[in-house]
């Protein structure tokens, strides 16, 4: 049956990555659910939860409420939590229940606004989806919204690194390591979207010269600041070597010819290609490009998530579920994924293990590497 997973795992839903995107930014995200979702969120998908405080609240939502509808309760217990809690923002995203009752999140958002005076934002999230969607959608949301008119240009090179949550970057130091290598080649960070900023970081957004958008998740978020701001940007994702210079080159040549550039897929078009890595498609192809510059040989990209055509070199493909991706699989040499993907590919496809927090949790949280800072032990077995 298409769409079911019977061997592998599933990704981190959108209401995760909702709330991943959001999490340090001192709003209140409130999940409309029963109650599986939040504790899915906070034991699988959030490893900050126990070392870092945050305003993530389940609604509890009933049978009763869910059959008859009771949109009043939960606009007056968020009203309530808002008076005694004072965020910065609020927001409501949605999970399946909501999905098959027709909630209206936006109404919902307009009704919380309107009573207690706090920007309030209603995403129609359903756990159909990836983190990827949600997370661009809370993104996309503040770049439409929080980011400040007004904000003076740098004088010199600066940038905002967009995308940047623990489900496809963990906490093993990958987000601090894209900072200080965008400062020690001369671009000044303005805000980091948004592991290790605040919202005031946020706001300013508008002042950089360049955006750097290392994930799927950030790349709604360009497109606004672009049209807000004239802002440019390019993808891709630092890894350690020639494609991080190479990366470095083309945020200066964006800052000052205003060019969006695409870095992910810069890549030899092989459809026979011998290395396959399989994941989210920015962070992917970047990889896949490095080590083609590293080593010469041909890598290609399975996207099993939410992406753009332009995110993906000619030879990459995109499967979204078990069967397919274990057909595409089958003439594979060498695999990079996450363990979990293991089970499906040939025996005797040679499999390189690159855990992803958005898929397998915190099971090999200790083995994810910061590629930012080396690709030299990966490189050493390929």
């Amino acid at each position: 049956m298409k769409q079911t997973a019977k061997i592998i795992s599933t990704y981190a839903a959108d209401v995760s990555g909702v709330c991943s995107a959001l999490y340090e930014l001192g709003g209140m995200t409130v999940m409309h659910d029963a109650s599986g979702c939040n504790s899915t969120y906070n034991t699988h998908d959030e490893p900050r939860w126990y070392d870092m405080d945050s305003l993530v609240f389940i609604s509890g939502l009933s049978e009763m409420e869910a059959v008859m509808g009771d949109d009043e309760k939960l606009v007056g217990d968020i009203v309530t939590a808002v008076n005694e809690l004072c965020p910065k923002f609020i927001v409501i995203a949605g999970t399946p229940i909501p999905m098959l009752i027709g909630t209206d999140f936006q109404a919902l958002a307009a009704l919380c606004e309107e009573r207690t005076g706090i920007p309030t934002f209603g995403f129609p999230t359903n756990g159909m989806h990836s983190y990827l969607s949600g997370a661009s959608m809370a993104f996309d949301a503040l770049a439409g919204r929080f980011v400040q008119d007004g904000i003076p240009k740098t004088d010199g090179l600066s940038a905002n690194l967009l995308g940047v949550t623990p489900l496809d970057f963990s906490v093993n130091g990958s987000a601090a390591s894209m900072e200080k290598l965008l400062r020690e080649n001369g671009v000044e960070l303005v805000s980091n979207w948004a592991m290790g900023s605040s919202l005031a970081d946020l706001e300013k957004a508008g002042g950089a010269s360049v955006n750097l958008v290392v994930s799927y998740a950030g790349l709604a978020a360009a497109k606004t600041l672009k049209t807000r701001f004239g802002t440019p940007y390019v993808v891709g994702t630092p890894m350690a070597g020639v494609f991080s210079e190479k990366l470095l080159a083309a945020l200066r040549a964006s800052s000052t010819d205003g060019t969006n550039r695409v870095l992910c897929t810069e890549r030899k078009s092989a459809p026979d290609a011998e290395i396959a890595v399989i994941g989210e498609s920015v962070f992917s192809g970047s990889l896949a490009a490095a080590i083609e510059a590293e080593t010469g040989k041909s890598v290609c990209v399975v996207c099993p998530l939410e992406t753009e055509t332009a995110l993906l070199a000619p030879c990459d493909v995109c499967a979204t579920d078990e069967d397919e991706l274990a057909s595409l699989l089958k003439s594979a040499i060498k695999v990079i994924a996450d363990p979990l993907y293991r089970p499906i590919c040939p025996k005797y496809a040679h499999f390189f293990p690159l855990p992803h927090e958005a898929f397998s949790g915190r099971i090999y949280r200790a083995d994810i590497p910061d590629l930012t800072l080396s690709l030299k032990n990966l490189l050493e077995v390929l």
